[in-house]
């Protein structure tokens, strides 16, 4: 070969070093400057359609100012009556007028029914952001100097800083567990120095791109990014590179051994590699972008973030990591290497998936019939799963102060005060309103908005026509029955002639959120399965084996949430999940389950097509076994990171996602999906050039 051959050769991974390199360090600061552009005000992330979105929208009239609300609730040291510390708890909020980030003057101290308690209502901007904090001290400061009480803050205000406070630092900290997680499960899998950092890199390289993108895009209110959205994209880029860099580089070790030119093993390991990683690509990014279908803003705002990232992840896995190959060649693996041709492990295999595969061929029908049984046990309990939403005393799963105060009021006063259904009707027809919302069951009191901001006391203020009420519920207002109370409220109000009324508040957000994500489920599953069931048949070239994959990741996600009930109830203490996580659970569990039967079956396809159906399942699960194990320990483990975000929805979404993805690696993909396809034979390829293949020529022999 010529010299300028040879530099040609070069030049490609080269230049593509180079472009990689200058992205991770132009555009790798944006893996940290998400916060920057993400909101927290889940008031942004309600269905676009519901009633409740409306009241929000109709309600902003009624404000001189928008606000948000800081409930300031007083009891008294060792218990017992406060009622005489009325005045000394309203004088100790009047210096607050006029204070930054303060809008307007506090509401006089109110005592609860029994005398133990006082409450007084602040209003703040509500586009205060890092500044919240110091106006919700400077507030609580001015309440503690009630001699003989105990001042709490709670309301939505406290609510959105304990929140933000849960996601302060999200990026530092979850990408360094992430990170760490993953560097150590890579040197412990391949003993291996190099070859770790460089996926590792390689994940950052591809997380900085996603960033510096949906970052633009959020900054042009293209997308909307959350806390939660911002989690979950950096977990699912660095846990998608990393399984798609495993399944190269497990290929890349395989042809070294049996090509000594670095360049033709790449060649080989890409053309034998990018149909699987691209089809494991397309399968999440597909499913993720099908969120779009939901009414649920934040569902709609993780689909294109997601896809995002899982394009980025590709890009890096199959133009960085093999450029980095050809450049290191054998020493990506130092201080281990590569073993000859002939050893059974240059197959990819180990002797443990050896004597995996060797159990399946002896008894398919005894290995399925027993992983299925066990499969079906733990979806028995899926049923008996609520994903009614969470109350808020369980959304963080530390205590928080904004927690302890909603519970303080809650034992004081009506279960509703503090978060009212917010009514806006017609102001000729207030009478009437507030007659049907005074008389609906679990409605504590009702009254319209004065001038003041205040309900009651004055005369009603009216803005084009229409007045807003204020209903206090007597449940707690995050509770089932505040949510059924609001329904009954619903009913009510409509059937009002000429009132043209809706109803809204935070027990109406929260009851919308529930049935807007139980028709998501209804719509969106069937979407994701059939999007997962087109691109199995593209790749495998079959029917019958796609439709008994998707029905084994189905199953596999039943049985997951199954063993979440009993879980999130007897460990963890949870009296259900969010409304979205099964939907959240399920796209990411059923898609990235799909991951590893592409894997698995593509390896097996390629196998078979040399040495027939039977010997093709054996060869695929031994070469495959070991990677594909490794690659589902290293995405459970980097969805677990999850869990260091004090949120409930996030603690349940990374159990559901690492269980699930440990159970479909170790017993769906190892056991049951080839014991199956061993069982059937070759009639799983049908209608394919595998399904057409019998005899014992190929290799193929009946089970009986």
């Amino acid at each position: 070969m010529s010299t300028p051959s040879r530099r040609a050769r070069w030049l490609v991974p080269a230049v593509l070093l180079l472009i990689w390199l200058g992205i991770g360090g132009a555009l790798g600061p944006y893996a940290g400057k998400l916060g920057e552009v993400a909101t927290n005000d889940r008031a942004a992330f309600l269905p676009r359609s519901a009633e409740s979105t409306q009241v929000i929208d109709a309600q902003k009239a009624f404000q001189q100012d928008e606000t948000l609300p800081v409930i300031v609730v007083w009891t008294a040291d060792g218990g017992g009556s406060v009622t005489g510390h009325r005045s000394a708890a309203t004088r100790s909020l009047t210096p607050l007028e006029g204070e930054p980030g303060v809008v307007g003057q506090a509401s006089p101290a109110l005592p609860s029914e029994d005398g133990e308690a006082l409450q007084a209502v602040v209003q703040v901007e509500p586009d205060l952001g890092d500044a919240l904090p110091d106006v919700l001290a400077r507030i609580g400061d001015a309440a503690e100097r009630v001699p003989g009480t105990q001042a709490q803050l709670a309301g939505p205000a406290a609510s959105q800083a304990d929140l933000s406070d849960a996601f302060s630092g999200i990026d530092g900290l979850l990408l360094g567990v992430a990170l760490i997680t993953v560097l150590v499960i890579l040197l412990l899998v391949y003993r291996s120095v190099l070859l770790p950092l460089v996926i590792i890199l390689g994940a950052v390289f591809a997380l900085g791109l996603a960033c510096a993108i949906v970052y633009a895009l959020a900054e042009h209110d293209v997308v909307r990014v959350d806390g939660q959205v911002q989690g979950i994209l950096s977990i699912l880029v660095i846990g998608a590179a990393t399984d798609y860099a495993l399944l190269l580089t497990a290929r890349f070790r395989e042809e070294l051994a049996r090509h000594p030119d670095r360049f033709t093993a790449v060649r080989a390991a890409l053309r034998a590699s990018w149909s699987a990683v691209v089809a494991s690509a397309a399968t999440v990014a597909l499913a993720l972008l099908a969120l779009l279908l939901s009414d649920l803003t934040n569902n709609r705002a993780l689909g294109p973030v997601g896809a995002i990232g899982i394009v980025c992840a590709v890009l890096s896995t199959l133009t960085f990591l093999p450029a980095v190959l050809v450049l290191l060649g054998r020493a990506a693996y130092w201080p281990a290497k590569p073993v000859p041709a002939g050893d059974p492990e240059a197959a990819g295999g180990h002797r443990l998936w050896h004597r995996v595969a060797a159990r399946v061929d002896r008894a398919p029908r005894r290995i399925w019939a027993i992983s299925l049984a066990a499969l079906l046990a733990c979806a028995a309990f899926a049923p008996t799963l609520t994903s009614k939403g969470v109350p808020l005393d369980e959304i963080f799963v530390n205590d928080t102060p904004s927690v302890a105060a909603q519970q303080t009021l809650a034992r004081h006063f009506p279960g509703g005060s503090g978060n009212p259904a917010v009514i806006i009707a017609e102001a000729d027809r207030l009478d009437p309103v507030l007659a049907a919302a005074r008389d609906t069951r679990g409605v504590a009191s009702a009254a319209a908005v004065t001038a003041s901001g205040r309900p009651g006391g004055g005369e009603p203020k009216v803005v084009d026509g229409r007045v807003r009420i204020d209903a206090t519920l007597e449940a707690p207002a995050d509770s089932d029955a505040a949510k059924s109370a609001v329904a009954r409220l619903r009913t009510a109000v409509h059937e009002v002639p000429g009132a043209d009324a809706l109803v809204g508040g935070y027990t109406a957000q929260q009851y919308d959120t529930q049935r807007t994500a139980e028709h998501d489920r209804t719509l969106i599953v069937p979407v994701v399965l059939a999007i997962i069931l087109v691109i199995l048949i593209a790749l495998l070239r079959s029917l019958l084996m796609p439709v008994l994959l998707v029905a084994t990741v189905a199953l596999n996600f039943v049985a997951t949430l199954g063993v979440s009930e009993l879980v999130f109830t007897h460990v963890f203490g949870f009296s259900g999940t969010d409304a979205s996580v099964p939907l959240y659970g399920f796209v990411f569990l059923v898609a990235l389950g799909v991951d590893y039967n592409i894997f698995l079956m593509s390896r097996v396809r390629q196998e078979s097509l040399h040495h027939g159906v039977r010997e093709g399942i054996l060869r695929g699960l031994t070469a495959t076994g070991g990677v594909i194990t490794s690659a589902g320990v290293v995405l459970a483990a980097t969805f677990a990171a999850l869990g260091v975000i004090p949120l409930a929805f996030l603690v349940q979404i990374a159990f559901i996602v690492a269980f699930g993805v440990l159970l479909d690696t170790l017993v769906v993909r190892s056991l049951l999906v080839p014991a199956l396809a061993r069982d059937i034979g070759a009639v799983a390829w049908w209608p394919g050039r595998l399904g057409r293949r019998t005899g014992a020529g190929r290799g193929d022999t009946p089970v009986r």
